[in-house]
């Protein structure tokens, strides 16, 4: 059996596919798994055990955008695919599903697009307080696969073993060894929504390295926050270590005694391993996109509480001044941090 799985655009999205992906392998165990995504998303999956092949498709405009996923969609139809899952149901995933010629076609029931499959699963329109991997597991429904379980059906990411290599390089090169309790710090989020103040961040860095001489924070960010990061880096007194990549991100992880950041797709890596977490939610909602994993790994979620605005869908901020997140102060993320870090050891 040939299965084809196609899920473009965001990193957090990706990641949240992974418990749907292993259920998968665990029904098919003799199929041949396929995954599509974009080059962005691709390292969250690249050495996941579960797939048998990788395919990137770049994102594209216009035209020639639309002519290169038609010749995509050819190339697909040659594979014979028995079965194709679109966990995204986005105009362009919607169309190579489509165009795979996969005999059965599981996805959402998408108004102008729902024709394209021959599995249709309901998706309501408005944000509901219900997790991303499960509204992404509902497309196993068709094929007789329960409901998914945090501790039997995690989130994943595996660590790449030269990513790992890098890392340690860097934290040697920076001064940092197995004695010193690292805590990472992602300062970036994909829109303005999702951006805590920097002068919060180095409030938090600032805090937690001084109650205990063993700590070091690690700041980190995407590329298109290298200078946020930077500030932070210089205000706070934190090492540097470099930008890393996905990959060497997860690596960094599993250093760590806790990870520090926002609703974005850094978050949701570092919920693929067993370090504890502080999630910063503003817009979105922790029942929505908090870790999902094992309950007994500890992990806090810190928002503003009810706002008439959120959740919102993170195009116009009504109040105009970002509330949700804004106002989120600095000693309510160090309270939750030094909660599940434990004793601190003084200077």
């Amino acid at each position: 059996m040939k299965i084809l799985l196609v899920r473009l655009r965001e990193i957090g999205d990706v990641v949240f596919t992974t418990p749907a992906v292993h259920a998968l392998r665990s029904h098919f165990p003799g199929a041949r798994l396929t995954y599509l995504v974009e080059p962005a998303a691709a390292p969250v999956v690249a050495h996941n055990e579960h797939i048998d092949e990788l395919l990137t498709v770049p994102r594209t405009r216009g035209v020639a955008g639309f002519a290169a996923d038609v010749a995509l969609g050819r190339r697909l139809r040659a594979r014979h695919f028995d079965l194709a899952i679109d966990f995204h149901g986005g105009p362009r995933a919607s169309l190579l599903t489509w165009l795979s010629g996969a005999a059965r076609r599981i996805g959402y029931d998408v108004p102008g697009r729902a024709w394209m499959y021959t599995d249709r699963v309901a998706r309501p329109r408005e944000l509901r307080r219900r997790h991303s991997v499960e509204n992404q597991w509902d497309l196993l429904t068709p094929l007789g696969i329960a409901a998914p379980d945090r501790a039997a059906s995690p989130v994943e990411m595996r660590v790449d073993p030269a990513a790992a290599a890098s890392v340690d390089a860097r934290l040697r090169a920076a001064g940092l060894t197995h004695e010193h309790q690292l805590i990472v710090m992602h300062v970036s989020a994909g829109n303005p929504f999702r951006r805590w103040p920097l002068d919060h961040f180095v409030a938090v860095a600032r805090t937690l390295a001084a109650s205990d001489a063993r700590r070091r924070v690690i700041v980190t960010s995407g590329p298109s926050e290298r200078d946020a990061a930077a500030q932070v880096i210089r205000a706070s007194g934190a090492p540097a270590i470099g930008e890393l990549s996905l990959a060497e991100l997860r690596a960094l992880v599993d250093r760590a005694s806790l990870y520090i950041g926002g609703d974005s797709g850094p978050l949701h890596i570092a919920a693929t391993s067993r370090v504890p977490i502080v999630a910063l939610f503003g817009p979105t909602l922790p029942e929505r996109s908090a870790p999902w994993r094992d309950p007994r790994i500890a992990s806090a979620a810190v928002d503003v509480g009810a706002l008439p605005c959120r959740p919102c869908d993170q195009r116009v901020c009504a109040p105009g001044d970002f509330r949700c997140l804004t106002t989120i102060a600095p000693e309510l993320v160090v309270d939750a941090a030094e909660r599940l870090l434990g004793p601190t050891v003084p200077d």
